[in-house]
């Protein structure tokens, strides 16, 4: 009668043909099928505790260095659910800001969520093929800018909301509430993006009425279009059904209807209008941004030259700055030349006279008390020649000017 020995006693039968038999430990690996490593961790196993430890153990290993330890699995935890939108990237980042030992990977956060049921599992949709990301290479180059809906107030009443996103840094420039977005009310919150941040080159929305007539029954200019006209703006319109063209403003729109808004009411519209202005403050200068690998858009918003390309970042208009005010003429080719720095500004401003600031960085032009160009400033120290076209010029040692058209 045939009797089949169990793993344990095939490997006492081997350790003890090594000890007591005197056979090679090679030979008895090559009669059981395994290697000379296992029938020497069998002998080691049953002189440090006998037939007991040749029993099978668990393969699990007694500590894992990737493993999360129970406090930052903890934390990674409370995030979620104190900010359901962050996923593994901003808790990753967060935890990074917030200092430690160890910083757990994007993937390892992203398993202790699903450990712990707190993120939606869902197939991801493949990107396609003709997708491409584009991003205008300095601020103030182009701004997108569209008409939101669903801010409700506790009446019933809905507000619109007319938001502005610079392209390239993600800056928010404008988030003015209104009652109806009219000509009237969205160019207000228009002009004031302009007097704040500048003019930009070139301004991105959709077909709508109140950002242009040019597709009407009768092709005419609104309010929009010659705002943009007389500040020197090329207006740009998007296709027919693109709403991908201005990507930045509706993913905008979407950390607003998540983080802002979220099914909720406000009791009314100057309460909201604050509301939003924090919310504003806090996207544009603490709230990371991944578009821009974690960093805020207030950082590719302030004004600091750039050693790349001379390529500079705008400032906020309210910022004080020291410096000295010089007066130039447009050329017939857009271009003026302050301090043999030449440079082009937009064409609509050819054979004007415009006011200049310059600082020991940076060189700031403008029209009727418009910001209509920023640039960084290659030389230092006073400019030698302040008048342009025989004009005289009066001598101002601080930031107070007289505008050269207008008030």
């Amino acid at each position: 009668m045939l009797v089949e020995l169990s793993l344990m006693e095939q490997r006492y039968q081997a350790v003890l043909a090594v000890i007591q038999d005197g056979w090679k430990v090679c030979e008895v690996a090559e009669r059981l099928g395994v290697s000379r490593q296992s029938v020497h961790a069998w002998i080691a196993r049953y002189e440090a505790g006998g037939l007991a430890a040749l029993a099978d153990r668990s393969h699990r290993p007694r500590s894992c260095p990737h493993q999360i330890c129970p406090e930052t699995e903890a934390l990674v935890c409370e995030l979620r659910r104190e900010h359901p939108g962050w996923g593994p990237r901003r808790i990753a980042h967060e935890l990074a800001r917030r200092g430690g030992d160890a910083v757990p990977s994007r993937s390892a956060i992203y398993r202790c969520l699903k450990r712990h049921q707190l993120i939606e599992l869902r197939r991801r949709r493949k990107r396609r093929e003709e997708f491409r990301r584009w991003e205008r290479e300095r601020p103030l180059e182009l701004w997108q800018m569209d008409v939101m809906g669903g801010v409700v107030l506790d009446d019933g009443t809905e507000l619109k909301l007319v938001t502005g996103i610079d392209d390239h840094s993600r800056f928010c420039v404008a988030a003015g509430l209104v009652r109806r977005a009219v000509s009237r009310a969205v160019c207000d919150v228009l002009l004031e993006a302009l007097r704040r941040y500048g003019v930009p080159d070139e301004i991105l929305t959709d077909n709508g009425r109140v950002f242009t007539g040019r597709f009407g029954a009768l092709p005419a200019e609104v309010m929009f279009d010659r705002i943009c006209r007389e500040q020197g703006i090329a207006h740009r319109l998007t296709g027919v059904r693109s709403p991908t063209t201005t990507g930045k403003i509706e993913r905008f729109h979407q950390s607003l209807r998540r983080e802002f808004l979220a099914g909720r009411s406000l009791p009314s519209l100057e309460a909201a209008q604050a509301e939003l202005d924090a919310f504003v403050s806090d996207y544009n200068t603490q709230r990371p941004h991944q578009a821009l690998e974690m960093a805020t858009p207030a950082t590719r918003f302030r004004l600091r030259p750039l050693a790349r390309d001379g390529l500079c970042v705008p400032v906020d208009a309210g910022e004080e700055h020291r410096g000295q005010w010089v007066l130039r003429r447009v050329a017939s080719n857009a271009v003026i030349s302050v301090d043999n720095q030449p440079f082009s500004v937009a064409r609509a401003f050819k054979g004007e006279l415009v006011d200049v600031f310059v600082d020991e960085t940076t060189i700031q032009v403008w029209y009727q008390n418009h910001l209509i160009k920023t640039v960084a400033r290659k030389r230092s120290g006073r400019v030698r020649k302040v008048r342009a076209d025989a004009l005289h010029v009066k001598h101002q040692p601080d930031t107070i000017r007289q505008a050269s058209g207008g008030t």
